[in-house]
Formats: C-alpha cells, structure tokens, sequence
C-alpha cells in the first residue's frame, strides 16, 4: 500500500464507491447480551448468537477476543457452550467479547456482553485465623467473650453468615459457651479452673443462608476456625486442708518442743498458688501446745498431767493465705485436731467412802451389817479409784474369816464401788460369831508396789431362821355336833429357838373355811367350838384343819387336825377370802383362780358352785370361768385406760353360787391394781418452734418448748430435755414442771454472744424429750439471730464497663457494687477520684457523674467521649453505710469501676502525603505491573481502622494539557504494614506506548463503615519515543549474566534509573558467523523525564565511562523506529464502506506475490547452501540473510552445528531471524546473491550433488535431463527441514 500513489488510491476509492450499490449485504446480528449463571458446568449451553441475512445466504458463527476461551461456539448454530469454569470474582461480573458472523461476503462483528449471575461458590472467610483469648474464670455468666467474623463474596443469602459452635474439647464445657447470630461468643456457664478444665478449644463454623442459581438445589457452604480459651486461675477458694480427721497422741509428762503431729493445708487456686500460715484459733486445754505459723507442725509447749486434764485435748487450727482474694481479704480455713493424752501410771488406787450424793472422801476403816445365813452382798460405800486412764486394780481379802467371804470386783479397771460376797452362808451364824474383822487390799497390777489397805467390820444381825414346831403331825379330835360354842376341844402347842420368838408364838386355824366352826386361841393354841349351830353332821361329819403356829417373823410350822362332827344340809357357798388383791403389769395377761366352798353334800346341786361376775364400770374387761373360777383379762390392760383418779385399781365383784333352790350364795371383792409400765413416749406439743434473738445477747432467754407424757407414774411420766445436736455450743436448755407435763427454757449460753454476720445466722436444734424410761421424742427449733447493724460496709468487686464514644445516654451506664453484712443497712456511695486515660498515662477528669445510689452516668453535655482523645476512665468510691448503729459505716477501701471508650467508626481514613513521584514505561507495563503506591491510616481501631483501597477513576492529560477519561487501566491491590494499609497500583492491561503526557488516578481509601478519602495521583508516562536500543557483541546469555554489571555502568553514565525492556540477538550484517545482542531500554530521571538516543549517546561517548562500557561489549547506540499513528476513525469508517471488496483482492494479490518471492529467496538459499558444500568456502564474511555455513561448519545465525542432533528450540525462531535478515537487504544485496548463485550452478555440475533438505532434493530431481545417468547423492542436515525453508 506505501507504494501506491495518492492518486491511484482516489481512483481505486472512487471506482469501489460506483461498484458498491450492487455489492451483497452483510449478515445482522440481534441481541448479544446475556445473562448466564457462574455456576453453569462445562459443555453446557451457553447462550445463542441469532443472526440474520437479507440475501438468506448460510451464515458462519465465530468468537475472538479476551475473555473468549471460556465459551464453545457453534460456527453453524450459533450456539455457544460453556469451555472451562466460570467465576464472577475472578472475571467481573460482565464478560466481554467479539462475536464475527459471516455469509461468506460480508463480516458482521459485535460485542458480546455476559453478566455472569452470582452462585454460591464462595465459602465464609474469617477475618482472623484462630480466635485465641485468656478469660479470668470469675467473668460473669452472659458475658461477651469476643466476636468472630467471616465475610462471604457472595451476594443476597448466600453473602448472610451464621455462626454455630461445632465442638468443644474437652466435650463437658460444650454447655458453657454460646455463639448467636452476628457472632458474639457468650459465657453460658460459670468458669473455674480448678473444679473444670483450665482450656477449652472451640470449633465455630461459619455458614452462609445458601443460594441457587444453575441448578434448583439450594447449595450451603461452610467454613471453620478454632478458639483456643484459657481460663485464667483468680484468687476465689478458701486454702483445703488435707490429710483430714487429725489425731494425734503424746503421753503426759513429755518435754516441752516434742512434736505431736503436722497439719497441711493447701491452696485450691493452683494457678495462684499462695502461701499459707498456720495458727492455734481455739484449745479445750488452754497454754499445752503450740503450732508452727509456717510448716503447721503441733509440738508440746507445757508439762501435762494426764489426771488434771480431759484425756482428749481439741485444737481448732487455722490456715490463712497470705494473698488477698477476690473479695479483697485474706482466705482461711480451719481444722479440729484432736490430741489423746497417753497416761503414764503414776497414781496408786486409794478408796473412798461414798455416801449418797456426797462427795466422796477417801476413806481406810468402814463397816457392815449382815444377817446370819444370808447369802447377799454386803455394801458399805466402798468405792476404789485409781486416777490413772486404763487401770487394772486386783482386790483381795485378808482376815480369820476371809474363807467365808469374797471381794466384789475381784479385779477392776475403772472406778468401781467395792461390795463383799457371802460364800459360806450356812456357816454365818449368829450364836457362833457376833462380829467379824476383814482388811481389803487394792493393788495395783501394773506396778505391785502401788497398794492401799481399807478395814472392814461386819456385825453379825440375828435372823429369824427357825420356825415353831409342834410335837405331832396329826392331832384327831371329835366333837359333838350339838356342842355349844366355845366348847373347849384341845390345847396344842409349838415350840421355837429363836430368841425373838419366845412367848410370841400366834396360832391359827387354816384354811378360814374352818373358823367359823372351830378356831383356836392364838396365845395359847387352845382349840374350840367356835359356832356350834354350823355344825351339821349331816351335811359334814369330818372337818379336816390346819394348825398354824407363826412366829414374829411370819415363819409359820403346822400340824393337821381332823376333827369328826355331824353336819346339816343347809349351808351356802362360802368365797374362802373376804376380798381378793393382785397386781398385774399394764400389758401383761392377768389369771386368778377365786374359791369357794359349799358345805352341802359333795356331789348334789346344793354343793356346785357357779362363779360370775358383776356388772361394773371395767367388767367388760374380764372373763371368768363359772365352773373353775378362773378370772381372766378380756383384751389388753392398759393403765391410761383408766381414770387417773383410780390410781391404777379396778374393783369388781365376784359371786359364787351353789345350784340348790332356793340357790344360795357368796361374793368377793376383787381389787386389780394395773401397775403403771413405762410404755408412752413424750410428746411435744409442737412438732417445731421458732424464735428469734438478737445478736450479742447472753444469756438471754430464747423460748421455751413443752411436752407431756402419759404414763401416770411421775417413774415414768417425767420428763428431762436436751439439745441433740444444732446448737454448736450456743445454747442451753432446763427442764421444769409445767401444768400436766414439762417445760424445756432454751437460753443463750452465757458465756456466748451469737454473731448475726457469721456463718450462722439461723440455728435449727433438735430438742429431745426424754422419760426416765429413756423414751425419746424429738422437736425441731429454728432460732433465727436478729440482725444488729454493727458491720462496716465493704467494697464490691471491680465494675467492668464498656461505653462507645459519642455516646448521647444520658442514664446510667453502670452501678457501684458494696456489700454489708447486716441485713438492714443503707449503702450510699462518696466519690473519692476519677481518671481518665489519655495517651497511654492516667490524668484527673471530670468526665462521669457518680449518684449517691452508685450510679454512673455520662455527664453530658458538659463532656463528649473521645475514644481518639482518651480510652479508659477509673473511677474509685468509698462505701457508707447510713444505717451503722455502733463502729465504722465507711469501706476500708474504695470500690473502683472500669470504663472502657469504646471506638466507634467515626474517623474517614486519611492519607499520608509523599513527595514520591511515579513515572511508568509504557512498554514494560504489562497486567499486574506495580507502577504506584499510597499509603493511608485510620484514627479508629479494629475493625474500623481496615482500609482498602479502590481505582475510582483514570484520566490522561497529553503534552497540550488535554484531558481525557481513561477505562480502568489500573487497580489498587491492599496490603498492611503494621498499622499503615498500603495501596499499590497496579495495572490492569498493557499501557499504550504512544502515549504522552500523565495519568491522573483517583485512589479511594474506605474503612468497613463507609467513610471514605479521595486522592489523585499523577503518573507520568515514559512513552516509546525515549526507547534507546544498545548493541552489544556479546551473546544473549553473556549479556544476561553481566546485565547487573551493564545497568551499574549505564546509571552512573547517565544518574538515571535504567529500566531494560527487553534484550534480544541480533546477526552482524558484515559477518554471520557472529552474534551480537540488543539490550532495549528506558533513561529515566527521578522527576519523570527520560533521555532521547542522542542524549544517551553523548554521555555514554564521555571518556570517563566509555571505556569501561566498551569493556562490558557495548558497541553501538541507536533508536527505535516507531510505527505511524493509526488513521482517523472517520477514514476507518470511509475506507471499510467502500473498499471491502477492493482490500480483499489486494490482500490475495500481495500474498501470491510474497509468496512468489519468499519461494526463489529460499530456493537461491538452498543453492548457496549445496555450493558451501561442495566447495572450499573463502576467508571472510559470508553472505548475511542465508543458511549458508561457514568453514568450520557452524550456523552463523543460530550457531548450530550442522552434524548434531536436532536442537530442542523452535525453529520458527531461526524462520524469524532469517526472515528479519532477509527482509533488511535492498536489491543490491539480491544481484550479490544472484551472481553467486550462478556460479554455484556452474560448479554444481562438477560433482555429485548434495542437498540440505528433502525440498533441495524434490528441486533438484526435477531440474535433473531425462535419461541421466550421474548418480543421485544427498546430504541430509538434521537440524533443518523444509519447513525452515
């Protein structure tokens, strides 16, 4: 076309113009916008490309241009698939490219444009990559520990996360945390890091609501990330003592320091771990021993007598830290030690004379009283003790009659009363021995020289032991039946040795049947008739009785006497006692057996007897046999049963009826006393009380608590009262009587003055009734301690609060805490300082108002809360307690709250300014090439401080100050250094190297609240024209290995930044057999200007640095040229009108044309290679633009050895070096070439010929006459082929 004259090419417009209203019509392209889904899989329909045609001629479908390869088209449908994966966040969402429809004519071409449609193919990103925080084990329940967060790419609900905790390990804290929907993780459970597990290691999964696009399944993705949580040990467990019950032993009398036992305590708090002192806080044995403060080891401090003191001495021990707690005192706890004192015998037994409830009194002389032949203990107050723990006395008699008696223990260990026993009562007799000496010997076993000796005197008392006795066993009288009374019948006597009974024997007849017939005189034992109407020999004719002789002890001797009568048959029954006693044991079956006589004929109804009994108030209760008289209970006889008044006694009345006519009869009085049998148990009148006594009082009288019991015997109806346990030593209890039963008063122990601040506040007793019978009932009493205000108020924990800046709450933010241990107290809180926290360094400030109920409010509007300006306030409070009514009623230390600013997005990021100054060579620029870089921060912390940054708009001002809006030609990657974000530019597609002038990027820094900040930067452009080419004569690779060397030496020629953009080889047109090496490159000044050839060329001439280049190969200094600017759009438009058809046929044209002579140009190649073949090859440079070789058989362009194997390099760069070469040469250069080739012709026909390539040898056969008959040789060159050619 550079050929073409302006006039021809007019001419050729013009004639193109004529001929182009009958020209066929191009195809019509309808709409090329779609949207298309990113998750759409590979091989999948697309889209359709529908074009149309006004000829109908059949149209071809094909797609170019970037973004082109992600789709398949169709050339005959148009139908486009899906080639390789889609993805929005890597593409953009629009994908852009050229679609050319053809009818073989005419070309139509249009922009295709893929919205790609959001799929959820993007999993939740956690900001952080672990979530690992220590949390003290005293944060409260409910409490924020942290928040994580993940962003997801994708848009509507697939770009929602929501946070779930998947796992906790150890699996038993699992309950402890909770996460909810914006990620804040939550105590749900109290910590504690030494009853659970020190660390908890949480899994959170972040999922996103899911989303649809291709396919109709609703598609979820998740991600996870780990949180390590350590609890942090706090100071909140009283010390534990271990080893626990203490008991120890030492025996009495031990030196002073002799140690006892070691007590051990330990702090609960492991991660704490405080150091513990041990103390003595309370001993039943005041002054004994002692406790080491520091190893808790109990050692004697005093001489101990075992018999002065309790055998067990009780210790109360204390074990306090030595740190303050979370409660801000020091934590103890204490321990019972129990100490057995061991005795050591040292005391003799002694005795004692114990009379009532005396003291007893030591004691060597005692006597006795025993009657003769009696076989009981004789007692005499005798007590033996020995006041050793454990001892073992042996007892012995000594004396003339010790044979008849023994000792009462024989051996003792404890406190015994010492009793003598009668082994030979037979032989204690009163007329033998009136008095008798015994001595009693106490010794000790364990030590026998420990003895002590007691007399004892016993007087012999004379028993009766002899009854009267009479000189005949039977006496047989007879008397008349009409003998009148008093008729005399015998006198018969008894004699007894006893001297009391002498003269005083009583007689008696027996059984009383009998008197009133006959009867005795008692003085004189003179039997007689003492009725003599009652005599009836017809109804009796022998009476049968028993003479009783009784001394003054009641011993009675007998005789019998039968006494022969007549009798009449007109006698009654007779009950043979007036009245009938018995006892019986409430409970317990009762049986009597009532008799009775009739003195009628044995065997007749006037002698048979019928018993009954008469109705009466407890008649019901008895049963009694008619025939045998056998009187029986009826049920269970129970003395609560009867009235009081009856002191147990029931009376009833027996009869005793014969079965004659008319029935004659007899009755008795029957008295049954129900003994009383301790059978009930007391019974309170309450099943519980309560009272209530102020704190500090003792002594005091508490309350009182009643119970009765039924048994009517005050043996077994009395009633004493104790407290069973509850009472911790606090309280007594007495017992009085109180109407029908018992009073128990309770009291404060005198010597106790209850505390309503300890850890007793309320006290439940159990009272316990108890009889004498040792029946027991039980009362539950609640004694609640009345609080007086007497406790100084104390200071709660540390407030922790968190308030954001620029807060406009105006209530309260949080609340002081105290604590006073009276229940009724008024606690107001003073202000005692408050700082804020600014810089790092805390300063007084006003900026809180504390309330007197504790309350902190902001104090607005007088101060707005600046998180940049301070971030932390401390507040500290004294506690008063307005209600104290005796000691102090303000705090021992002040209670402090913590105030935590917390950052709000209230600060734009800004940036920071740099006199940097950025210049881009156009040329190198390819996508991703860092050309600028600014940096900004943010005032806000956190998340907030994030910034990144985004290209918001290129512009480019040309040398004429003209300005024109660019496409997004860069971007800003973000990156972070410390706290500064770092922006680098970067270009997004290789820069227009024509350009000239400057690029004005508008930079965006936002933080995640949508503040935002602006800048400009101005990026100067080093177009093409300042290219400067340098050639070296050296090779590529040697270039390469010395090109830091070369940039060294160029900068310090030039004081520029050398910037190569590309280095290549390059084959010498005076020689081909060696190489040299074009190093491209860019001369740039800090300030964006950049040298020209020439002016590099001057400074690198100057004698101070040439050299030094010259030894570094560089040779020569030249400029690029560059191509001319393209046509104006408007003769784009004209010529694509009217010279389509024309274009074509010149197109054709040229292409037949060059490949015409591209085909004699290599055709003369391949004939000046088969010349170097055959001939020797002159000194000297070869012919440049050919593969000719030179003499030592070398490849002058690719410096390849003809004879080796095929180098692994494309050969379409030794095409492009020959083409480049061959292109360069005018046509001189081809008259040189056309004349050599001739004379290689003409030698050729000299010799056998050779060929490089099967093309040479395909040339050479066909040139070759008919019929010849020179051989055919060939020479193969395995490193080329025709497609070299």
């Amino acid at each position: 076309m550079q050929g073409l004259s302006g006039n021809m090419l007019l001419c050729l417009l013009i004639l193109i113009g004529i001929t182009s209203t009958n020209a066929n019509l191009a195809p019509e392209i309808g709409n090329t916008d779609f949207d298309l889904c990113e998750d759409t899989p590979i091989n999948h329909f697309a889209f359709k490309i529908n074009a149309t045609d006004p000829e109908n001629d059949t149209l071809t479908y094909q797609i170019s241009g970037k973004n082109s390869d992600f789709f398949r088209m169709d050339s005959a449908t148009g139908i486009a698939t899906v080639s390789r994966p889609l993805n929005k966040d890597e593409t953009g969402t629009a994908l852009t490219f050229q679609v050319t429809v053809s009818d073989g004519l005419n070309t139509e071409i249009k922009t295709v444009v893929i919205i790609l449609l959001d799929a959820n193919n993007n999993i939740p990103i956690f900001d952080e990559p672990s979530y690992d925080y220590t949390i003290p084990e005293s944060t409260a329940v409910n409490s924020t520990l942290f928040t994580v967060h993940a962003t997801d790419e994708d848009t509507g609900n697939a770009g929602v996360v929501s946070y779930a905790i998947d796992n906790v390990i150890p699996i038993s804290g699992f309950d402890l945390f909770r996460i909810d929907s914006i990620g804040h993780l939550i105590l749900n459970g109290s910590l504690s890091f030494t009853a659970l597990s020190p660390f908890y290691q949480l899994r959170i999964n972040a999922t996103d609501h899911g989303g649809k696009c291709f396919s109709d399944e609703i598609n979820y993705q998740t991600n996870y990330v780990n949180s390590l949580i350590t609890v942090e040990d706090t100071p909140d467990i009283d010390p534990i003592f271990t080893g626990l019950p203490y008991r120890g032993n030492v025996a009495e009398n031990s030196p002073e320091g002799k140690s006892v036992l070691q007590v051990t305590a330990t702090d609960p708090d492991t991660g704490i771990n405080a150091i513990l002192t041990y103390s003595i806080e309370g001993t039943t044995a005041e002054g004994l021993f002692e406790i080491s403060a520091n190893t808790g080891l109990i050692t004697v401090s005093s001489q101990i007598d075992r018999e002065k003191t309790d055998d067990v001495v009780t210790l109360t021990v204390k074990a306090t830290e030595s740190t303050l707690n979370i409660h801000g005192v020091h934590a103890h706890s204490t321990a019972e030690v129990q100490i057995n004192i061991i005795d050591v015998n040292d005391e003799k037994p002694e005795f004692y004379r114990c009379e009532g409830l005396a003291e007893c009194v030591k004691a060597n002389q005692f006597t006795a009283e025993v009657l003769e032949h009696s076989s009981a203990s004789i007692s005499f107050n005798m007590t033996v003790k020995d006041a050793d723990r454990l001892p073992k006395t042996k007892l012995q008699l000594e004396g003339a009659h010790k044979n008849l008696f023994s000792v009462v223990p024989e051996v003792t260990t404890l406190e015994s009363p010492v009793q003598l026993q009668v082994k030979l009562p037979q032989q204690l007799d009163y007329e033998t021995e009136k008095e008798i000496v015994l001595q009693v010997i106490a010794i000790d076993e364990e030590q026998t020289s420990f003895a002590s000796t007691a007399t004892v005197t016993i007087r012999i008392i004379d028993a009766n032991d002899n009854i009267p006795k009479f000189p005949e066993d039977t006496y047989k009288l007879n008397v008349a039946e009409n003998s009148p009374t008093g008729t005399d019948i015998q006198v018969i006597t008894a004699t007894d040795p006893d001297t009391m009974d002498k003269d005083k024997i009583v007689y008696r007849l027996l059984p009383d049947s009998i008197l009133p017939y006959f009867d005795v005189q008692p003085a004189t034992g003179l039997v007689y008739v003492k009725n003599g109407t009652l005599l009836d020999r017809e109804g009796r004719s022998l009476y049968t009785a028993t003479l009783q002789a009784s001394d003054t002890d009641g011993k009675a001797g007998t005789t019998l006497l039968e006494i022969t009568l007549t009798d009449v048959n007109d006698e009654h029954p007779v009950i043979n006692r007036e009245t009938y006693f018995e006892f019986v044991a409430e409970g317990q079956p009762f049986e009597m057996v009532i008799q009775a006589d009739d003195a009628d004929e044995p065997n007749t109804n006037n002698s048979q007897i019928v018993f009954a009994i008469q109705p009466s108030m407890y008649s019901d209760n008895f049963t009694i046999d008619p025939d045998t008289g056998v009187l029986r209970n009826n049920g269970v006889l129970d003395r609560e049963d009867l009235e009081p008044e009856l002191n147990g006694k029931i009376e009833l009345n027996v009869t005793a009826t014969d079965k004659g006519t008319p029935p004659l009869s007899d009755s008795v009085k029957v008295i049954i006393e129900v003994e009383d049998v301790n059978d009930n148990t007391p019974e309170f009148n309450a099943s519980s009380y309560t009272f209530s006594i102020k704190e500090g009082q003792k002594g005091a009288h508490v309350g009182s608590v009643y119970a009765v019991d039924l048994d009517q015997t005050e043996e077994s109806n009395r009633i004493t009262f104790s407290i069973a346990e509850g009472s911790f030593g606090s309280f007594i209890i007495r017992s009085a009587a109180a109407g029908g039963g018992y009073r128990g008063d309770i009291f404060v122990d005198p010597d106790i003055e209850l505390d309503y601040e300890s850890t007793r506040m309320q006290f439940n007793l159990r009272v316990e009734a108890t009889d004498l019978g040792g029946r027991t009932a039980e009362a539950m009493v609640e004694v609640n301690v009345l609080n007086v205000n007497d406790e100084r108020p104390e200071a709660g924990p540390t407030v922790h609060v968190t308030v954001k800046e620029n807060t406009v709450f105006t209530g309260i933010i949080a609340n002081f805490t105290g604590l006073d241990k009276d229940a009724n107290h008024s606690l107001v809180f003073e202000l005692e300082s408050m700082q804020c926290r600014c810089n790092g360094s805390l300063t007084p400030c006003e900026s809180f108002i504390l309330e007197p109920t504790g309350g902190v409010r902001v104090a607005l509007p007088e101060v707005s809360l600046d998180y940049e300006e301070c971030d932390q306030a401390v507040i500290e409070a004294w506690v008063v307690d307005e209600l104290t009514e005796k000691g102090e009623n303000i705090s021992v230390t002040t209670a402090q709250m913590v105030i935590t600013i917390e950052d709000v997005n209230d600060n734009a990021p800004e940036f920071i300014d740099s006199d940097s100054l950025f210049v881009v060579v156009s040329e190198s620029a390819s996508k991703g090439t860092s050309v600028a870089a600014v940096t900004a921060t943010d005032k806000d912390t956190g998340v907030n401080s994030q910034i990144a940054f985004k290209v918001e708009e290129v512009k480019f001002v040309n040398l004429n100050s003209e300005v024109s809006t660019m496409r997004s030609l860069f971007e800003a990657v973000t990156t972070q250094q410390n706290n500064i974000y770092v922006g680098i530019i970067q270009t997004t597609e290789s820069l227009d190297i024509t350009l000239k002038g400057k690029y004005l990027v508008t930079v965006k820094a936002s933080d995640p609240g949508g503040l935002y900040s602006n800048k400009t930067l101005e990026i100067f452009t080093v177009d093409a024209s300042f290219k400067v080419e340098l050639e070296f004569t050296l090779s590529v690779t040697e270039v390469e290995e010395t090109m830091d060397a070369i940039i060294r030496a160029l900068m310090s020629a030039t004081d520029t930044v050398v910037e190569v953009v590309s280095i290549r080889p390059k084959i010498s047109e005076a020689s081909r057999n060696s190489v040299n090496t074009i190093v491209a490159a860019y001369f740039i000044y800090p300030n964006g200007t950049a040298l020209t050839s020439d002016q590099v060329e001057g400074m690198l001439s100057h004698p101070d640095h040439y050299l030094e280049l010259r030894g570094l190969g560089l040779t020569y200094i030249g400029t690029t040229i560059i191509d001319p600017p393209p046509p104006k759009t408007l003769q784009y438009i004209l010529l694509g009108i009217m010279g389509g058809l024309l274009l074509l046929l010149i197109v054709l044209c040229i292409a037949l044309l060059c490949t015409r002579r591209n085909y004699k140009r290599k055709l003369k190649a391949s004939k000046a290679f088969n010349s170097a073949m055959g001939v020797k090859q002159q000194d000297g440079p070869v012919v440049p633009g050919t593969n000719k070789f030179s003499k030592e058989g070398t490849n002058p362009v690719l410096n390849f050895d003809y004879n080796t194997t095929p180098y692994p390099v494309p050969y379409k760069a030794s095409l492009d070096a020959d083409r480049d070469s061959i292109s360069s040469k005018d046509s001189m250069d081809m008259e040189i070439i056309e004349a050599r080739s001739k004379s290689d012709e003409e030698s050729d026909e000299e010799r056998p010929p050779s060929y490089g390539a099967p093309l040479e040898a395909a040339l050479a056969e066909r040139d070759q006459k008919k019929g010849s008959n020179k051989p055919r040789m060939v020479f193969i060159n395995t490193a080329f082929s025709t497609t070299d050619l």
